[in-house]
């Protein structure tokens, strides 16, 4: 996949993921997600024709976490992904199924395990965004759209309850930010985690200073 045809799947998924209306899932997360796969596809000796195409549209369509359709996210974008490689000749007819599968099995939600390398390099990509400053900025991005309280105000850091994260956004570090690196499947991908994974740990002991403060 040379340099213009990167751009030009690039734009597509824009123009899609610009109806979005969601920072967490914009333009950007896509370029890093990219930018991670091709970075740990280029160490794992994968095909970065499947790593690339695979990353550019794993996200063009996604429901909101309180929409019925949330679990159908990942299917959609990955039929979306083949119909507009399905009419790119130079796309090789073989790989796009292996793109819809990377893309199918992406979700953190569904809990799939990919069987394939560059499938495993898509989730650990997205995975990585899940971890560190920019995770941070994504969940209370989030939090805000579907109108959920930063944290519970009796009990922040779940000590005597079960975290909620539908209706408190610190709960997700609980249930995603701080274990999502245990999914992780190549070995650069792991190492890229560790910084990410201790500052997640800094903020939250802050916060936990700051909080108490308060009382």
């Amino acid at each position: 996949m040379n340099r213009e045809f990167r751009k030009k799947l690039l734009n597509i998924a824009e123009s899609k993921i610009s109806r979005l209306n969601d920072p967490s899932h914009d333009i950007g997360h896509t370029s890093r997600v990219l930018a991670l796969a091709e970075k740990i596809g280029i160490k794992e000796k994968a095909d970065l024709d499947i790593v690339r195409a695979s990353a550019i549209f794993h996200d063009v369509i996604v429901y909101p976490k309180n929409h019925h359709k949330r679990l159908s996210s990942s299917r959609d974008s990955a039929d979306f992904a083949r119909k507009v490689l399905i009419k790119c000749k130079s796309f090789p007819r073989e790989k796009i199924e292996p793109v819809y599968k990377s893309i199918e099995s992406c979700s953190y939600t569904k809990g799939v395990k990919p069987d394939f390398l560059e499938a495993q390099i898509l989730q650990d990509a997205d995975s990585l965004e899940a971890m560190g400053a920019i995770a941070i900025m994504r969940t209370f991005s989030s939090a805000g759209q579907m109108n959920k309280s930063f944290y519970n105000n009796i009990d922040p850091f779940c000590k005597k309850r079960s975290p909620d994260d539908t209706k408190y956004a610190l709960d997700l570090f609980l249930t995603r930010l701080l274990i999502v690196h245990n999914r992780l499947h190549t070995r650069t991908a792991k190492m890229l985690a560790k910084g990410r994974l201790q500052f997640l740990h800094k903020f939250l002991k802050q916060l936990e200073i700051e909080l108490s403060q308060c009382i």
